[in-house]
């Protein structure tokens, strides 16, 4: 006897993989492609400002695509040493903030390779990754 209605199939991580790297490189592009209007709009986006750098640390450090795209997918409170195998030393570390009660927080900036006007600001909390932003020069 043939069942009336297919197996419906399950939407796995495994399945979702290839969605996920399309929308990354999509985003990519779009920020390769116009920077200043998406920056606008993320910086609207943003609940506060960014200030400048508190201490240069690494004054070559530049993010590829590559490691950009890799940083997109580090789950939150992942270990502070996982995001650095994958991005390095930063190019400056931002003056500490609390976004949290009783959390102090660090933050390190990396300037985008092809554009460099265009960082990655970096947030940790207790040795641990809690989030990113850009920041627009």
């Amino acid at each position: 006897m043939v069942p009336m209605h297919p197996q419906r199939e399950k939407i796995t991580l495994a399945n979702a993989k290839p969605f996920i790297a399309g929308a990354i490189v999509l985003a990519i592009g779009l920020l390769a492609i116009d920077g200043q209007r998406l920056g606008g709009w993320l910086q609207a986006a943003g609940t506060q400002s960014v200030e400048g750098c508190e201490k240069i640390v690494q004054s070559t450090a530049q993010l590829s695509r590559e490691q950009l795209a890799q940083l997109l997918v580090v789950p939150e409170r992942d270990p502070k040493e996982n995001v650095r195998k994958i991005v390095a030393e930063p190019y400056c570390s931002l003056p500490q903030l609390q976004v949290r009660s009783g959390v102090v927080s660090e933050r390190e900036a990396y300037p985008m390779a092809w554009d460099p006007t265009v960082q990655l600001v970096i947030l940790y909390e207790n040795d641990e990754y809690a989030g990113y932003r850009f920041r627009f020069q």
